[in-house]
């Protein structure tokens, strides 16, 4: 980490090729043994959320009430099946994210944006404390025009909370969400494995008022 990298995302034709079979990565959850890559439990929904280096951010998601799992991966660029260290050059576009299935009947998607706004800087453009690099951008990234709907809906929320700290204007892409791309092994649930692990993840103290009675 903590290394300057391309603050512009490349085009398509600028990309890294990538290939055409997915990278290996881990069959379960090392923290809840449930396995990574199933179908969504009846009822379940999915949200996908780009805050900064990814290890941080799972850790803030996998114990929540009403997570069924989450994985780590590379979403929003152009390169297909990109490597870790490819992602790094800034070729791929890519973004460090992280997916989360949820129970949207334990757990609402307002509150998972509540712990999406309150847990990272969303006003720092390519970069994210730190790390500097379009792979730490903020995002957003939607299955539905619900989750379309509350994402532009609590940005425009949070604001003026961030204002009000002194914070410029969120710089967070909203987007329907692209393809998922798994992560290598040891990426998943990271800071379980490695408790003392670098995080560099940290909030901006301002409040969001939503999801308040989640």
């Amino acid at each position: 980490m903590f290394f300057k990298r391309p603050v512009e995302i490349p085009t398509k034709s600028q990309a890294l090729v990538g290939r055409s079979e997915a990278i290996p990565t881990a069959e379960t959850h090392f923290v809840n043994g449930r396995a990574l890559q199933t179908d969504i439990p009846a009822g379940f929904e999915q949200a996908m959320f780009g805050m900064g280096c990814f290890w941080g951010v799972e850790r803030m998601f996998w114990g929540l009430d009403g997570v069924w799992v989450t994985a780590v991966g590379y979403a929003a660029g152009h390169t297909p099946n990109a490597t870790y260290e490819e992602v790094c050059t800034g070729k791929t576009g890519h973004n460090e994210v992280v997916l989360v299935t949820y129970d949207p009947s334990v757990i609402s998607y307002d509150a998972l944006l509540k712990v999406f706004w309150e847990n990272h800087d969303p006003t720092q453009g390519m970069r994210q404390g730190n790390d500097q690099g379009t792979q730490y951008r903020s995002g957003i990234y939607t299955y539905s025009d619900a989750q379309c709907d509350a994402a532009k809906e609590s940005l425009a929320a949070f604001q003026p909370r961030l204002a009000d700290k002194g914070y410029g204007a969120i710089t967070t892409e909203i987007i329907p969400a692209p393809e998922f791309f798994y992560a290598e092994g040891y990426h998943q649930q990271y800071l379980a494995k490695n408790p003392d692990g670098y995080c560099g993840i940290g909030g901006t103290g301002a409040v969001c008022p939503i999801g308040l009675n989640a």
